[in-house]
């Protein structure tokens, strides 16, 4: 039985916190732009803040949620907004679609059955569409902070690559992102405890390191980082 893990209080607070840096999610919104297609679903959309950035690249798009108080607060959010569709969504899950993609961004590492809910996306997405995955990386980074927003795994690109491919997914493309961001994760999360909310060091962190990070990263690819990054197809 498919169910939410975590304290959905601490997470909604996470998701404010995290909201205040901007450059950092138009870093990530970027990577997926080129793979969504015209009509793609978001996978937790949580309180709406990519969907609300895609929605400015896309003639419409799906949003979905699985927590019915954020699924409350997210369709207030995006009422104004006719292009964005909203509903409730818990993976895994037996529905089949026709959208040219699915795209999840830190969901999957809630999600027991990680395979389970990577073939349910596979079956919302019609053949050649593309499944688009950022996770936390490295199991060694986990921490309380983990913990408590209900992380159950953390990955590498091995690890997410051979569940995908379970699914039922052909990789196209995988790689780490925000490398410096994963050294920061480590020491405030794991050494110092901190929980990632607002406050000096995220912005601080968002508006001197992370434009560096990002420009340094498009030329060449770092052996880790803070998150893996992967595209997937779903087989004609």
């Amino acid at each position: 039985m498919a169910e939410i893990t975590g304290d959905q209080r601490v997470q909604s607070e996470v998701l404010e916190g995290l909201a205040t840096a901007v450059n950092h999610r138009r870093w990530f919104v970027e990577l997926a732009v080129p793979y969504l297609g015209d009509n793609p679903i978001e996978i937790g959309s949580g309180l709406g803040d990519y969907a609300l950035e895609w929605a400015e690249h896309l003639p419409r798009i799906t949003a979905t949620e699985a927590d019915p108080d954020r699924l409350v607060r997210l369709k207030e959010r995006l009422a104004d907004h006719p292009s964005v569709e909203v509903r409730q969504m818990l993976l895994p899950h037996t529905e089949r679609g026709d959208y040219s993609a699915a795209v999840s961004y830190n969901v999957l590492e809630h999600i027991d059955d990680h395979v389970g809910a990577l073939r349910s996306m596979r079956d919302l997405v019609r053949p050649g569409g593309a499944v688009v995955i950022i996770v936390p990386a490295f199991q060694f980074a986990m921490s309380p902070a983990d913990i408590a927003t209900g992380h159950v795994r953390r990955y590498t690109k091995k690890t997410l690559g051979a569940a995908m491919t379970e699914a039922g997914l052909t990789v196209e493309k995988i790689h780490y992102a925000n490398a410096l961001g994963l050294i920061g994760y480590f020491m405030a999360t794991k050494v110092f405890r901190l929980m990632p909310k607002e406050g000096p060091m995220v912005k601080v962190y968002d508006t001197l390191v992370l434009p560096a990070t990002k420009a340094a990263e498009q030329r060449v690819r770092p052996p880790f980082g803070q998150s893996v990054f992967a595209v997937a197809r779903v087989p004609a």
